[in-house]
């Protein structure tokens, strides 16, 4: 079996060039996307988060629950999560978490969307983009920060990337089961009465996919916030970093702390966003 190791398959040295080339050749492309992400769409909604008093943003959330969901006992939950949070004295921590959250759910959703409607009436493209889905979301999250680290540099745009790479593929995977399971008798009925495919697609399609999207974006917001912690390792604000912190440390005190704030935000995310299924 020597012969076997002795040739091994050079895909660390690969990959080392490959991004040593785009760092040598597409670093100003890089920059400019790192400072658009950073002055532009991250301070933009870190600024709507923190600029308005903190009671504010509660009521505003709390409005958008039972806009979703018309639910009292909803919004009592997420009132309570937020005043939680608020007493334990993390609402920054937590308002710069929510920044990252809210910035990499429209990029995932806003991309991952269309990609999905086209995989779900391309079953050959979805067949061809499944085995990369599979490696963005098995490949351990820690890997992703080397390479966003090497092109964004340490920041949260580095963060944010590696977010993304990690999440978008729930937002694609289940757009496609969604419009791929479409009735039948649906599409045949719009298409007898002379629907065109547009008209198939915003009429038929997208409402019967409905609790499927609102899945997605769910599972985009519970993936997102389960990499806050791993975006703290590389600069990204928010709980991530007390949690890094109080484990360099070793302070069990404080990783508790930000930990349960961590699950509470989680908590709250998830109420307001639940799909009723039954």
């Amino acid at each position: 079996m020597d012969w076997l190791t002795e040739s091994k398959i050079p895909i660390g040295a690969t990959a080392k060039r490959g991004f040593d080339w785009l760092q040598d050749n597409f670093a100003w492309f890089f920059d400019r996307l790192s400072d658009a992400m950073e002055d532009r769409l991250l301070a933009g909604i870190e600024w709507l988060l923190q600029a308005p008093p903190a009671y504010v943003i509660i009521a505003i959330f709390v409005a958008l629950t039972w806009v979703i969901q018309r639910n009292w006992k909803a919004c009592l939950i997420v009132l309570l999560g937020f005043l939680f949070i608020l007493n334990q004295g993390y609402w920054k921590e937590t308002t710069e978490s929510l920044t990252l959250v809210l910035s990499s759910c429209l990029v995932c959703m806003g991309l991952g969307v269309p990609i999905g409607i086209a995989a779900a009436h391309r079953p050959r493209l979805y067949r061809a983009m499944r085995p990369v889905l599979d490696l963005m979301q098995t490949l351990p999250t820690f890997v992703y920060l080397i390479p966003t680290v090497i092109l964004f540099g340490i920041g949260v745009s580095a963060g944010l990337i590696a977010t993304i790479i990690f999440v978008i593929p729930a937002a694609i995977r289940l757009t496609q089961l969604g419009v791929a399971q479409t009735p039948r008798p649906l599409l045949e009925a719009a298409q007898a009465f002379g629907a065109t495919p547009r008209q198939v697609l915003w009429k038929v399609e997208l409402p019967a996919a409905f609790p499927q999207i609102m899945t997605g974006l769910n599972q985009t917001i519970m993936l997102s916030l389960s990499m806050v912690v791993i975006a703290g390792l590389v600069g990204a604000a928010g709980l991530g970093i007390p949690v890094v912190r109080a484990l360099n440390s070793v302070n069990p005190a404080l990783g508790f702390e930000s930990g349960l704030v961590i699950v509470v935000v989680a908590i709250v995310l998830d109420t307001m966003l639940r799909v009723d299924r039954e």
